[in-house]
């Protein structure tokens, strides 16, 4: 072993313990933090800019949201927009909503009636002008979809 490399190894009996810490010794919050503005604070307070009321976050987009929310799946006591059936939602300028879902099985009892219901309650929302639902069987629906809400309406969390 060379020079550089070498080890020391030095034996002590005792070891001396470290003072403890009292009461006495320490600071008040006031006499060490003064306040700093809270910047983060101010930022989570701002909305996001919206161009058009069709976009995420705007009234009509919300609007359309709030209405899938109130339909049900009749089996399962969760909304279909918590569910994870709605896959997307598009509202153009004019007020055209045009709603992408699926169910969650081909084989599912409302298969005839719940698209025609999802149409019907987004059409009735005020400002669309119309509504087209695509419903589609790509990607499949699983349980990965749900919402967190969802998964704990269920008991699966």
């Amino acid at each position: 072993m060379n020079e550089h490399n070498r080890i020391e190894v030095e034996q002590v009996d005792a070891v001396d313990k470290p003072p403890r810490a009292s009461v006495d010794d320490a600071e008040t919050p006031r006499e060490s933090f003064e306040r700093k503005r809270d910047y983060l604070e101010g930022f989570l307070a701002q909305k996001p800019q919206v161009t058009h009321a069709g976009e995420p976050g705007g009234d009509l987009y919300e609007g359309v949201v709030e209405a899938l929310k109130e339909i049900y799946d009749p089996e399962i006591p969760v909304n279909i927009y918590d569910l994870g059936l709605i896959y997307a939602v598009e509202v153009t300028p004019d007020g055209d909503a045009k709603v992408t879902m699926t169910l969650t099985t081909p084989h599912c009892p409302v298969a005839e009636s719940m698209p025609g219901e999802v149409e019907l309650r987004v059409g009735a929302v005020p400002g669309v002008r119309d509504a087209e639902v695509l419903l589609v069987w790509d990607p499949p629906w699983g349980p990965d979809k749900m919402t967190d809400e969802a998964r704990l309406e269920l008991g699966m969390l």
